[in-house]
């Protein structure tokens, strides 16, 4: 027997969530009730879906209902949560609103499942920034203690939404057309096509941004370190899909590269990650040449490593990809990560699909 499942938000986290739900098998019974704030057709998946109102009467017949965008005069969360639980449903959010609130789980499936007890009917799933981080140091915060956290992003425009991404390929395009960039400063602050911005979001009056105080603060409440030493620096970069961090971890006791590399490599030990770091073989077939970069380069110590492009395969597109492992020069028991993923789909509508397999594996649905 199925569970009645509705998506409410129909931006790129909303369709990809449907998307996942079918690529999953999630149990559901008949089709998703996808609901925004107005009745429209939206085609997800190359299918035509009718779009429903939500209005307090949309929830009665639900089971679960996943929060992917920001309908309502105040957000999703904070418009809607309550009601969709006063109406039966269970609720796992992917807003930003409530997920500092202490009484509600803030979840990645691979570290703190254990947050969502039989009484938790709504669920917050955090930034995408923070998931990729934390999903990569969680393993090696277990094996030796995490000290301090440096990380900088460079984030794809899609995690600001698709009117972002459409502004990045008008951008783009003008540019290459040889003209001026016009930005449209409700997107971003600044033009996009061949550019990085470093700022995400608002300001703090600390002089850090809305987005990386989320990752200080959400990898504090998810790893149970309220005293946790992080710095974060959020770039957004002209990619489309895919966030990358470079991020520089100090940790209590030693640790060194090559014992973080066979942690990360342990899927038992770091569930969710993909490790690629080792020397490129220069004697394998490469490109459409067959010769590798490291061949063309004549570098014999040319690495592997992951790009956003990876995310493309599907083995990978689910996971947390990470390479350029190396130790530290400068400070003892330190060690120097990149990692990569998809900020759609692990960052976002994957994760919350997993809490609800969660949830449903330990019969809290």
């Amino acid at each position: 027997m199925g569970l009645k499942v509705g998506v409410l938000g129909v931006g790129p986290v909303g369709e990809h969530i449907v998307r996942v739900l079918g690529e999953r098998r999630f149990p559901v019974d008949g089709t998703v009730t996808v609901m925004a704030t107005s009745e429209r057709s939206e085609i997800i998946n190359g299918v035509t879906i009718e779009v429903k109102q939500v209005n307090e009467n949309a929830f009665r017949n639900l089971d679960l209902v996943f929060f992917a965008g920001k309908e309502g005069a105040q957000g999703a969360s904070l418009t809607w949560a309550d009601i969709a639980v006063k109406n039966g449903c269970a609720v796992i959010d992917n807003g930003g609103d409530l997920r500092m609130r202490p009484d509600i789980p803030l979840v990645i499936p691979e570290i703190n499942m254990d947050a969502v007890k039989k009484a938790t009917r709504l669920v917050c799933s955090p930034n995408c920034s923070t998931i990729q981080m934390a999903v990569a140091l969680y393993p090696l915060h277990k094996a030796v203690r995490l000290r301090r956290i440096i990380v900088s992003t460079y984030q794809s425009v899609s995690g600001h939404g698709g009117a972002a991404m459409e502004e990045l390929e008008r951008e783009t395009a003008q540019a290459l057309a040889g003209e001026s960039a016009q930005n449209n400063p409700s997107i971003f602050p600044r033009s996009i096509a061949f550019n990085c911005i470093p700022q995400i979001d608002r300001f703090e009056t600390n002089g850090y941004t809305r987005e990386e105080m989320k990752m200080v603060n959400e990898t504090r409440k998810i790893f149970g370190e309220p005293k946790l030493l992080i710095s974060a620096t959020a770039v957004r970069v002209p990619v489309f899909v895919g966030h990358g961090e470079s991020i520089h971890a100090e940790f209590a006791e030693s640790l060194c590269a090559e014992k973080a590399i066979k942690i990360l490599s342990d899927p038992m030990r770091s569930p969710g990650v993909i490790c690629l770091d080792s020397i490129r073989d220069s004697s394998a077939n490469g490109g459409a040449d067959g010769k590798t970069a490291a061949a063309v380069r004549c570098d014999p110590l040319e690495r592997h490593y992951p790009t956003p492009v990876d995310l493309k395969k599907d083995e990978w597109k689910d996971a947390v990809l990470v390479g350029r492992i190396r130790d530290d020069s400068t400070a003892p028991n330190a060690i120097n990560l990149w990692c990569v993923a998809d900020n759609l789909r692990k960052g976002a509508a994957t994760n919350a699909v997993q809490i609800a397999e969660g949830m449903l594996k330990r019969e809290l649905l």
